[in-house]
């Protein structure tokens, strides 16, 4: 495994990490079983760095992680996100009192004193204008509810705006094979500014797995059915915003550039923690063979100069002009 700072931090944390979304729920029945085996197994491998959020499975996810830290003592960091649960999701419901709020549930979730790292989630882009609401972060650090925050955002505007506050320590972002507008600047200047990036859906809601086709279908409490096209939150979040189709044309377009011994899962997450901005991809992990796929990609050797430029083309023919110019 390897590791690398998360902003400044002072932590290092592996570049494979694990994406608690899957095992909380809007993908699909969860089974707790199954989920603590894949927690326990990242960890045997390496893993030591855990995203969550109060909206998965309502706390779920956190409760999970939780238990976690119980029936293991390996060290390891958590982050969560909060915001989600207003309703409805508005800027000025990110005042003092929802944001201490929601900190202390999650605080009783995962069981802890103090939240490793806190991230406002995908909230509207105005707040992103509001000192006040970094302001608070401030005071829930400096009053021990936080360690760290940081922001998890839709789209790179709002993620440049973010890094202007100094408290900032890391970005989450949609950042895959289909996804590529972050390396354009915003790459650039989280390096300059000491700010960590945390790549969500770096296997694009399953598409870049190479298990789906024309004929899978997916359960109606699954996003993938129910948020193709944005009707629960940003469409982006469901396979990058790709159409499904075109995605499954993309993904054979790039079966013939993964090398022999790899899965395409692998040589996604590879392709990713190629560029160096990127502290960790936070793939899901539902299974444990799903885990032991995913982190092995962090002992691959780089990608040629070759291959990227291909996996590129592959990104130009299918995916840029629907995606590029929105996130």
């Amino acid at each position: 495994m390897e590791y690398r700072e998360l902003g400044r931090t002072g932590w290092k944390v592996s570049t494979i990490s694990f994406g608690a979304w899957a095992i909380g729920g809007t993908w699909g029945q969860v089974d707790d079983t199954a989920s603590m085996a894949a927690l326990h197994r990242a960890l045997d491998l390496g893993v030591n760095f855990f995203d969550t959020a109060d909206v998965y499975g309502d706390g779920h996810s956190e409760r999970l992680i939780a238990r976690l830290r119980r029936e293991r003592k390996d060290p390891f960091y958590v982050a969560t996100k909060a915001g989600r649960r207003l309703s409805p999701h508005v800027a000025d419901g990110y005042d003092r009192k929802n944001l201490t709020t929601f900190v202390e549930r999650s605080l009783a979730n995962l069981e802890v004193e103090a939240i490793d790292l806190l991230q406002l989630h995908c909230p509207p882009t105005d707040v992103y204008y509001r000192p006040e609401v970094f302001g608070v972060l401030d005071d829930l650090v400096k009053a021990g509810k936080l360690r760290h925050y940081g922001v998890s955002v839709e789209k790179v505007e709002e993620a440049l705006k973010a890094i202007e506050y100094p408290g900032v320590q890391s970005v989450q972002i949609i950042y895959n094979i289909f996804r590529q507008r972050p390396a354009d600047l915003l790459f650039e200047q989280v390096a300059k500014r000491g700010v960590g990036i945390l790549a969500r859906l770096p296997l694009s809601s399953g598409l870049l797995s190479g298990r789906m086709t024309r004929d899978t279908t997916f359960s109606p409490d699954d996003h993938r059915q129910f948020n193709r096209e944005g009707a629960a939150f940003d469409k982006g979040e469901t396979f990058s915003g790709l159409d499904y189709a075109k995605g499954l044309e993309a993904v054979e377009a790039l079966r013939p550039l993964v090398p022999a011994g790899w899965t395409l899962p692998q040589f996604a997450l590879r392709w990713l923690t190629m560029h160096p901005a990127v502290t960790c991809a936070i793939p899901g992990g539902r299974k444990v063979a799903q885990v032991e796929d995913n982190v092995s990609a962090a002992d691959l050797p780089s990608l040629t100069a070759a291959q990227m430029d291909a996996v590129n083309a592959v990104y130009e023919r299918f995916a840029k002009g629907e995606v590029h110019h929105r996130w």
